[in-house]
């Protein structure tokens, strides 16, 4: 198959921007890939590279064998696939990237079952706060927690997240509760570092009103900010897939149930393309019947729902946003 190699070679480099980058990822050395380029150069009698400031770019011809190329290959993965369910399952490796605390609580033993459905299946996961680069890095998805940035990356929503506030008995008790979010001002936060919006942001009636929490105890571990918020030493943000069991054993009272926290999702993304393979399929499928609806994660829903209270908002419900700043 070395026509197949010769195109995706040369989709790899113009993706990735050189030949170094493109032998990375493929596993190739610099000069393997450059002699793949040009016997494909030879082959079609048209130069398909051409050399810019910031590295190699695909000329007009280039292009259009790229969008070709691309859809050769996705048939030739696609009938992979075919063949390999009617033989009794998926073949072949996915390599996953996910975060590391949601990762390993909720979706290492989802990846299991996924290994015994399909033993020809190799799965090679990263577990890592890290961003990783889908394409350059080829990755075949990652699940990511949050809102998604505008990118050629094809995303699947899988489930809600929410956030809740939270702080122990014996830190109320010391410390009185807060009734509304400016109240937070007169607390201990402890503060989570692993993000670019420190900012605590509610609903509160129509508007958004962003909160800035002070403390003087920070972590990029959620975990760590759990431990301490459960020890007496402020009020926390956390969302419920890390504090449902605290929540459920009391250790922890959610706080602030009339002005919920802005919702996020969990989502599963790919790199762009119109077929799915059959290993990113089967995986989102089990992430969907494992997760989908109310997740099993998430004791606060019931409550909320006991308490008439809508738990999370999406960012188009405000008319106006207000910020407030602890003194």
């Amino acid at each position: 198959m070395s026509e197949l190699d010769d195109i995706r070679s040369f989709v790899a480099v113009v993706e990735s921007g050189g030949f170094g980058r493109a032998g990375q990822r493929l596993g190739l050395s610099k000069s393997i890939i450059s002699r793949r380029i040009a016997r494909l150069e030879a082959d079609l009698g048209t130069r398909l590279l051409s050399r810019t400031t910031r590295g190699i770019a695909a000329t007009e011809a280039g292009l259009e064998f790229k969008a070709r190329g691309e859809r050769i290959l996705a048939d030739l993965a696609e009938a992979r696939d075919a063949v390999a369910q009617q033989s009794g399952g998926v073949v072949g490796r996915l390599r996953l990237s996910m975060p590391l605390t949601f990762g390993n609580r909720h979706v290492a033993p989802i990846l299991g079952e996924l290994a015994r459905r399909h033993p020809g299946l190799e799965l090679d996961v990263e577990a890592s706060d890290r961003y990783v680069d889908l394409i350059g890095e080829r990755f075949d998805a990652a699940i990511r927690i949050g809102t998604l940035k505008d990118s050629s990356l094809i995303a699947r929503r899988i489930a809600p997240i929410h956030g809740v506030i939270l702080a122990s008995p014996a830190y109320l008790a010391a410390r009185g509760r807060p009734a509304t979010p400016a109240d937070l001002a007169g607390h201990d936060c402890l503060l989570y570092t692993g993000t670019s919006q420190p900012d605590w942001t509610f609903r509160v009636g129509r508007r958004r009103v962003s909160v800035r929490p002070a403390g003087r105890l920070r972590s990029d571990s959620g975990e760590t900010l759990m431990e301490w918020a459960k020890a007496g030493l402020g009020i926390v943000q956390l969302p419920t897939f890390i504090a449902s069991d605290a929540i459920r054993d009391g250790a922890l009272e959610p706080l602030l149930w009339e002005f919920p926290l802005q919702e996020h999702a969990l989502f599963v993304v790919r790199p762009p393309g119109a077929y799915v393979p059959g290993k990113v399929r089967v995986l989102i499928d089990l992430l969907v019947e494992r997760f989908g609806g109310a997740p099993y994660w998430d004791p606060c829903q019931a409550a909320a729902r006991e308490r008439g209270v809508t738990l999370g908002f999406t960012p188009e419900f405000e008319d106006e946003a207000e910020a407030h700043q602890p003194a």
